[in-house]
Formats: structure tokens, sequence, C-alpha cells
């Protein structure tokens, strides 16, 4: 469970690098798309940098979607692995009893090798007091020894062996649940690699469809289609311009005689010599 934890935990880190990655290449495109805004507008190339530029724009937008999309992502991984820790603390209390029953096991275990020896020992002791041909009564103590042993050692192998069933019991339950989680969490992980997988394939083909446009206008803009906009944008005019006529030299003296001509035709009649005032007397 807990290198289930460090899978989740690796995979948010993963796909963060991938949407730091979309963001970096969406901000290049807008960059180039900037570059492409700027080409010169001389000369009868330039229409197609408005083709560069709306194509880079259009791939700046894929790449900064799927940005989002990773994000969201990242978002959906921790949610998954909160509620992983959740789920991992809730099965540590149900097993409990089976790490109980791994202790007693060990201690039952413990037990009986000790008194496996024990018993050995005893039924040892007895043979060398049997070849020795000691008295009656030092061989009876031997054999009560020997039978008390036999009895601790067949005590120990009756608790060993049941708190073996308890062990087999208690660690077949734990071992189905520990498997339930982990084929829960390889489904989950599987799904969330499944969303990334579809997030790359819809901008793959959003950017495939970008190219195949920008292919398309490019072929669709000829060059006598280029040329025919430089003209229209240059041109003075659609119809040619008359001949030139001859023009007669004017000197500036038939102008000056013109000017006072036109002076006396508008002078204002009354305004010559003043008219004798009356005798006041």
């Amino acid at each position: 469970m807990k290198h289930g934890q460090i899978a989740t935990k690796e995979l948010a880190e993963f796909v963060r690098e991938r949407a730091a990655i979309e963001e970096t290449y969406s901000k290049s495109m807008s960059k180039l798309a900037k570059m492409a805004s700027n080409g010169s507008p001389l000369g009868t190339f330039a229409p197609m940098w408005d083709v560069f530029r709306v194509s880079s724009d259009k791939l700046a937008l894929c790449h900064l979607e799927l940005m989002k999309k990773m994000n969201d992502l990242i978002r959906d991984i921790n949610k998954y692995s909160e509620e992983q820790v959740k789920i991992h603390r809730k099965t540590k209390e149900e097993v409990i009893g089976t790490l109980e029953s791994v202790q007693s096991l060990q201690v039952q275990n413990t037990h009986l090798q000790k008194a496996r020896e024990g018993y050995h020992s005893k039924c040892v002791e007895l043979e060398r007091l049997r070849k020795e041909a000691v008295p009656q009564k030092e061989l009876e103590k031997a054999e009560l020894k020997s039978k008390k042993a036999a009895e601790s050692f067949a005590g120990s192998i009756e608790k060993f062996n049941r708190a073996g069933g308890d062990f087999e019991q208690k660690m077949s339950e734990s071992a189905q649940k520990f498997q339930d989680i982990e084929e829960a969490h390889l489904r989950q992980m599987k799904l969330l690699i499944k969303a990334y997988s579809h997030s790359i394939e819809d901008t793959h083909v959003q950017v495939g469809q970008v190219h195949e446009e920008f292919k398309q206008n490019v072929e669709n803009i000829g060059i006598e289609n280029l040329i025919q906009k430089f003209t229209e944008q240059k041109a003075t005019g659609k119809e040619r311009p008359g001949p030139v006529g001859f023009e007669e030299y004017l000197s500036s003296l038939v102008s000056e005689n013109s000017k006072k001509s036109r002076a006396k035709a508008f002078r204002i009649p009354g305004l010559g010599k003043r008219d004798k005032e009356p005798d006041s007397t």
C-alpha cells in the first residue's frame, strides 16, 4: 500500500511536469505568432505572414488547453491520493487482528522449539541412564521428567497448530483485502492514465487540424493572388492619364496689365474729388 501511495505521488509529479512543458510550448508559439505579426508589410509576400500568425495563435491555444487539462488531471490524482490514504488507514485498523495472530504464531513457534529441544534432551538423558543401569529410583525419576517434557512438547504443538490455523485464516482474509485494494488502485491509476492519453490525443487531433488548415491556406493563396493584392495596394488608379497638351507662356507684363484692368472694372463711382462745401454765411 505504501508503494501505491508513492506511485500516485510520482504520477502527479509527472503530469505536473508535462503541464509545465505544454505551458512553455504555448508561450513559445504565442511569441512566434507575435513575430509573424511583425513581419514586413512590404512586398508581395506580406499577406503570408498573416497565415503564419493565425496558425501559430491556434497552436498556442491548443497547447494552452492541454495544459489546463493536465492541471485538471492533477487535481483528480490528488483527490484520489487523499481517498487512498483514508482507505489504507481504515484497512490497517481492520487487519490489526492479523498482526496479532502473526505475533502469536511467532511466540508459539519459539515455545515449540524450546519444548522440542527439552523433550529430546530428556529422552537422550533417559537412554543414557538405561544404558548405564542406574538405580531404579533414579531411572523412574528420569522417566517422569521425560514424560512431562513430552506432554509439554505435545501442548506446544497443539498451541502452535491452533495459532497457525488462526494465522492462516486471518492472513487469508487480509491478503484478499490487500489484493482488492491493489486491484482497485491499479484500475484507478489506469483510468487516470487513460484520461491523460485522451487529453493528448485530442490535442494532437486539434494540432493536426491546424496544420491541415495552414497547408490549405498556403495552397489557396496563389502567386497571382499575391501579386494582385500587391498591385491593388500600390495602384494609383485604373484609368490611364490623358496626353499632355501645349501650354503657352504668359509673361509677367501681361499678367500685371491684367491685374490693372480688373482694378478699373471694380472701382466704385463717387469716390473722386470731394464736392465744395456751401458757405455758412
